[in-house]
């Protein structure tokens, strides 16, 4: 038995400030909504398909927080170098915080890399391709750039 990744759900603080950023700068289509008893909300998000990618719950009291337990950070997957540098250019047009300036390499002498930077609560989100960033410098010389954010 082999087991693959189905969706990622995360907490979010303000649903709808986190359906503009995952929906209008990442691309995401909206496939439903709905709304549980009191003010939980949430949002199913899909990349053009039927099924779910990502699920967002807004039930958070507070912002992201590194130093516990849990998701480190949410890697997606980009056809080139070029889209990932799109990507980025709409980010710094919302606002997005990044944890390095550019397309920076996976670790020193890699041929992947990508861009690394938050969401409106803080979660750390890593847009990245497999080769392409051969020349792109690495924040960290010999441990995984992801690690470090």
């Amino acid at each position: 038995m082999t087991l693959h990744a189905g969706h990622i759900g995360l907490n979010v603080t303000d649903l709808d400030r986190s359906l503009a950023f995952y929906r209008d700068v990442l691309g995401f289509a909206v496939l439903a909504e709905g709304k549980e008893d009191g003010d939980r909300r949430y949002a199913f998000l899909g990349d053009g398909g039927d099924h779910p990618v990502l699920t967002l719950w807004q039930q958070a009291q507070g912002p992201y927080g590194g130093d516990r337990a849990g998701l480190h950070h949410l890697a997606f997957a980009a056809d080139s170098v070029e889209q990932v540098e799109r990507y980025e250019t709409a980010l710094k047009a919302y606002g997005a915080e990044f944890a390095y300036e550019g397309v920076v390499a996976h670790r020193e002498g890699a041929a992947s890399g990508g861009i690394f930077f938050h969401d409106p609560d803080g979660t750390r989100l890593e847009i990245s391709v497999p080769s392409g960033a051969e020349h792109a410098p690495a924040p960290h010389a010999e441990a995984p750039t992801c690690g470090f954010f």
